[in-house]
């Protein structure tokens, strides 16, 4: 009612903190080029219940920028997860997860219990029992999908590997619970067969739904284009899958995953994905602010060495077991070290299965607190984990690529991203040899992979351009997407080799001109020919004539060129990439005699 006091309860000040965090943490980090994924975390642990949480008895106002109940976001959290293998799913197909079986049922199981087996090795030494070890060494085995898949993704060589385990981890849960209720004398077989034949005919209920069901409901929801509705039905399906899995005992992640997986084989798959995307951003957020949350900062203090001995354990065995694994199944070491240490760190699923010791009486409460605070310390450490893995993948790999290449008689081309990809497979299918040098070390990786002859290394620098003996080459072609680099890169190699035909990528017709100015021979503006191509459909498709559009096209082509030669000071007209037939006539006639 109007001049009614509004009350500010603990559920409004917890929704307060958590969208005050994302709207600052998000554009910030961003800002900064740093993963949001480590600021969610540290407002957990600013705005947790050990830090300003626990000072607001003392400072009531501190309850509108602090979380009151831990507990009460715990909910959101694990919404969170779901809607994070949900979108996995949606990024991935049946016949993508048949041909990842084998790292899914070979690597995933070897992982998994290669790390059990060494982290509980290493507490068996110190004393722990053969039960408490093999509790504590199963679940610090797993690792965080939640933290993993976000950094690596899904479709980078690393973010393949780690899916693989990952998947295998979430499979493996219910029989790990099962597992340890059985060592606590708290389930039996009979249990275990129960969820398995319950899970499978919901599985197939589900395969069944997805494959006759889904289609039509969802057409049904295009057909009254309400942005809503689709939303509706797209939340309703992860959730109700969710819930259908771990009501008969199977992870509810499993269940999030497989709805991803059914929408993606239908039509709409792209149009969920968009349409779901900032529920899952802001979820996985409150589920990175509840790690941060758990983490006892008097315990830290007062226990420092223990946790960093106990997390150094952890992060080391499962690091070497997860890189070795990699190696020998045929990996490359810089994907192999960057894996190994992304995937070294425990997981949410790691506080599931503690919770399950603890209950089943194998592990001691004091334990369990200990290595929960463990496990979260090393969530919150998997974003750097990341970036150091990155960083000695680079230099690993930088190390094992081979220098020693000759540019005589070759094309060579500057920067090997989309377009320089696409140039290079015209050279290959003319049979004309090039070589390609690129600065980033994951696109030399994958080309490689793909059979592209790619260099690393940075063509900013003149040592690199002496070593190449640029000079000698047949052409040489620029395609980064940086105008101010081409242009000064294109005026040092042009004082190298003053007859070298230098084709360069413009990214309009000033760029273009400025290039012309710097030596090119030819500069390219990728936006001019689009941008007539374009106009052309446009005009003939509303009813003009092809003829007077087609003149007109030339006629537009023909001033941008007149523009460009003015700009550029050029003796004479720029062909802007385009070879006409009497450019070619001398060749040509050349060629026949």
């Amino acid at each position: 009612m109007a001049g009614e006091a509004v009350t500010v309860t603990p559920a409004l000040s917890d929704a307060l903190t958590i969208l005050g965090a994302a709207g600052i943490v998000i554009p910030a980090f961003a800002r900064l080029r740093i993963n949001p994924v480590l600021g969610f975390i540290l407002v957990g642990i600013i705005a947790g219940p050990f830090a300003l949480g626990a000072l607001n008895t003392r400072y009531p106002w501190l309850h509108a920028v602090s979380i009151s109940d831990p507990h009460a976001v715990e909910p959101f959290a694990e919404f969170g997860i779901i809607m994070l293998l949900f979108s996995i799913g949606l990024e991935l197909s049946f016949r993508r997860l048949k041909a990842m079986r084998r790292q899914i049922f070979r690597i995933g199981p070897a992982e998994l219990f290669g790390s059990a087996l060494l982290v509980g090795g290493g507490l068996m030494a110190m004393g722990n029992s053969f039960a408490a070890a093999l509790v504590l060494g199963v679940a610090l085995a797993m690792s965080s999908t939640a933290l993993v898949l976000p950094i690596a993704g899904t479709e980078s060589p690393v973010g393949r590997a780690a899916f693989a385990m990952l998947l295998f981890e979430d499979i493996a849960l219910v029989p790990l619970l099962f597992l340890f209720g059985t060592l606590g004398g708290g389930s039996d077989l009979a249990a275990l067969w129960k969820v398995a034949w319950q899970g499978a005919a919901v599985i197939a209920t589900m395969l069944i739904a997805g494959r006759y069901l889904l289609p039509p409901l969802f057409a049904q929801a295009a057909r009254t284009k309400s942005p809503e509705l689709f939303l509706s039905i797209s939340l309703l399906v992860v959730i109700v899958s969710a819930l259908a899995t771990g009501a008969v005992g199977l992870s509810a992640l499993m269940g999030a995953l497989l709805a991803g997986v059914l929408i993606a084989e239908t039509e709409y798959g792209g149009e969920v994905e968009a349409i779901t995307a900032p529920f899952k951003g802001l979820a996985l957020g409150v589920f990175l602010i509840s790690v941060g949350m758990r983490l006892d900062l008097r315990m830290l203090l007062d226990r420092w060495h223990e946790l960093l001995f106990a997390l150094l354990l952890v992060l080391v065995a499962k690091a070497l077991v997860t890189g070795l694994l990699l190696r020998a199944s045929g990996a490359g070491k810089g994907i192999a070290a960057e894996t190994g240490l992304l995937m070294s760190s425990p997981s949410e699923t790691t506080l599931i299965l503690l919770g399950a010791g603890t209950a089943a009486g194998v592990i001691r409460p004091d334990a369990a607190t200990f290595w929960q605070a463990v496990t979260a310390l090393g969530l919150t450490v998997t974003p750097l984990l990341g970036i150091v893995g990155r960083a000695l993948a680079r230099r690993v790999d930088r190390a094992a690529l081979p220098t020693e290449e000759k540019s005589e008689g070759r094309v060579l081309l500057f920067g090997f991203g989309r377009v320089g990809r696409l140039v290079a497979t015209m050279l290959q299918e003319h049979g004309r040899p090039y070589l390609a040098v690129e600065s980033d070390i994951d696109a030399v990786k994958s080309a490689r992979q793909d059979g592209f002859n790619v260099l690393f290394g940075d063509a900013s620098r003149r040592e690199l351009v002496e070593h190449l003996h640029v000079a000698d080459a047949r052409a040489l072609v620029l395609t980064m997407d940086d105008p101010v680099q081409v242009v000064r890169l294109a005026r040092q190699l042009r004082s190298a080799a003053p007859d070298l035909p230098i084709i360069a990528r413009a990214r309009d017709t000033a760029h273009a001109a400025q290039l012309y100015r710097a030596g090119v021979t030819d500069a390219v503006p990728e936006t001019l020919e689009a941008s007539l191509q374009l106009s052309e459909a446009v005009l003939v498709d509303v009813g003009l004539a092809m003829g007077p559009v087609i003149a007109s096209i030339h006629e537009k082509r023909a001033q941008l060129r007149s523009e460009i030669m003015a700009a550029g000071e050029l003796a004479e007209e720029p062909s802007l990439g385009r070879r006409r037939a009497r450019d070619l006539l001398p060749t040509v006639a050349t060629t026949e005699r």
